[in-house]
Parts: C-alpha cells; structure tokens; sequence
C-alpha cells in the first residue's frame, strides 16, 4: 500500500467490527458460512451483541492499539454479552464467508469542503476496504452506515459487484424512527403505536409522509387536513424539521451519535438474519419506482430477509410528496455524476 492509500485508510473514523455466529441452525441449501462481519462503533456493536445477534465477534481495524483496548474493554463485559468470544485483528482473512459486512467507517467534512469532495475522499477509502470483504465474503450482505449513506451505498454497489438486493443503506430507518418518537410527544401516546416514514434521502431532502400517518388506522389527515403543510396552524411540519436536525442537535451536545443509530442498524440485521421480512425504510436501488428515472439509492420502506432486499413496498403517496421525492433523487444524482468510482 503506497503512502497516499495509507493516508486515505488512516482517515477512516470507525472502527470495523466482524461478528461470527457460531450456533445456529443449518442454514438453506446454498448459504454460506454462519460469520457475520460488523463495523460500527463499540457501542452499536455492544446493543447488538447483548441482543444475541452473534456469539462470536472479531474486531477489524487499522488502528491496532485503539482495537486492542476496544477487545479487552468487551472482552472483559462478555459475561454480560451472553458469552460471545470476542477477538480481533487487523487482517480482513478473519472475516472470511461473512453473511453481512456493515461498513461505518469514513473520512470526516473538513472546513470549507464541498460535499462532492467529501464524498469523493470516502469513495476513495471503500476502495480499499470493499474488495476486501468481497473477496474473503462474495456472498455477503453489505450495509452502508457511513454517510452521505445514499451516495455510498451507490459507490458500494458499483465497487463491489454485487446484485443490488444485497447493497443497503442504513437510510432513514432511524429518521423514521425519529419522526415516530417526535409524534408520540405530541399525541401523547407510545412511538410503537404512531405509524409513519420518512423516505427519500438521508438529510435535508428527506420527505415526511404525512399523507400515511396514522394511529390505530387513523388517518393525521383526517383529522387535520394540512398536517405537515405551510398552512398548519398546529405545525406539526415543525417535527419533519427537527427529524432532520436531530443528528446536529446530539452531534454538537455529545459530539457524535452512537446509541439510536446502534439500535437501528442492529433492528435491521436481527431481520436479515432471522428471515423476518420486517419493513424498513433503508436505502436501495429506486430506479423506476415512483416515476424516478435516475440510477440512485434513496430510502423507502423495504422487506428484509436472509437474501437481503426482499421488496420494495410501493407506498400511495401524494402527487407532492412523489415531486419531492424524485426531487431527492435528482440532488442525489448530480452529486454522484461528479464521482470518480
């Protein structure tokens, strides 16, 4: 590796976590090895861990003093992880035959640099990483957490060769679940019991549909006729605002974001991994849905499964939240015609 590679990769902000399950069932005729390889922070990785995702976890990362001291801190709680065996490495053969890669890692916004460029630098560093885990897992399940999400998990697929059912974006699963919390404050009710996505991109051009929130099948819309809209007098369209500035909100209390986006990617892997066919709203392929013509990842609501992408569910969405939707995929697509993959 030259030393501007070396740069690139030493960039990389997260860790990569690879987990093995070890006792499972027999799986499906022409399924691959029981490992799963993860990359996200220690904390999403200790949610999903706990949850009983995997019994076995090898930590994969450039930086071998920080992932030492990341194995001995979970080694040392594995009592508590349900006895997972936890190791770690820096060399990518450890992943070998995983069901699902999550890549998280990524090159952070510097002063002043346009988000083509910021893109393009994280482009470079999957580069490095995709080919890798395809080549030790070529029948693996990719999950794109590094943002922007939908762009890479675009540079992903094109990367790694893989048919589109198996290149997803974390997306808007969160944001949706952002917007569902934020109802349940003002209905007064639990987030379970509000029913709502938001699609599209994963940021500012992200829509909220209004015209689908519902409670115990009751339609918002029915209720309030402008729901979401400028001429709201409850100004509920107040919550789509704060769903998109959420992550800037806990980013500059905390300085980075870690438990919710754990929560929901680790909700994501538990459905490919028990074949649930639960909905998600995550970034896939959109070409041809709802009137989109541009060859881009966008969030819609998705069935999951052992093979990944399952179906995508095809929502009734108003005439205006479809405009902005294709408007999403048009922002998303002139970004990425500037990209070198």
């Amino acid at each position: 590796m030259d030393q501007m590679q070396t740069e690139k990769v030493n960039e990389i902000n997260q860790s990569f976590l690879a987990y093995k399950r070890s006792k499972l069932k027999a799986p499906p005729t022409g399924m691959f090895a029981e490992s799963h390889v993860m990359c996200l922070n220690a904390i999403g990785m200790a949610v999903m861990t706990h949850e009983g995702i995997s019994s076995d976890v090898v930590l994969i990362d450039v930086h071998e003093n920080k992932l030492k001291g990341e194995m001995l801190d979970l080694q040392h709680g594995s009592l508590f992880l349900r006895n997972a065996k936890i190791d770690a490495g820096t060399e990518y053969s450890r992943t070998v035959n995983s069901r699902i890669c999550i890549i998280a890692a990524g090159a952070r916004q510097r002063e002043g640099e346009s988000r083509l460029n910021l893109v393009q630098r994280n482009t470079d560093i999957f580069k490095s990483i995709i080919p890798q885990l395809v080549k030790y897992s070529p029948q693996t399940i990719l999950i794109v957490v590094s943002n922007p999400v939908d762009l890479l998990t675009y540079v992903a697929w094109k990367i790694s060769g893989l048919p589109k059912n198996r290149v997803i974006g974390s997306g808007t699963n969160l944001d949706s679940s952002r917007f569902r919390f934020l109802l349940s404050q003002k209905l007064g009710i639990a987030p379970s019991s509000c029913h709502g996505y938001i699609i599209g991109e994963h940021g500012d051009s992200s829509v909220a549909v209004w015209s689908g929130v519902n409670v115990a099948g009751v339609r918002l819309r029915e209720l309030n006729p402008d729901a979401g809209t400028e001429t709201d007098d409850e100004n509920w369209k107040e919550i789509h605002k704060q769903v998109v500035d959420s992550a800037y909100e806990v980013i500059k209390l905390k300085g980075y974001t870690s438990w919710a986006i754990g929560l929901s990617v680790g909700s994501i892997v538990r459905s490919l991994l028990r074949n649930s066919s639960d909905l998600h709203a995550v970034s896939v392929n959109v070409k041809g849905i709802h009137g989109i013509e541009e060859d881009v990842f966008l969030s819609l609501p998705a069935i999951l499964g052992t093979n990944g992408l399952t179906k995508i569910v095809r929502q009734k969405l108003e005439e205006q939240e479809m405009e902005k939707l294709r408007q999403s995929a048009r922002v998303i697509d002139e970004v990425q015609q500037g990209l070198i993959i």
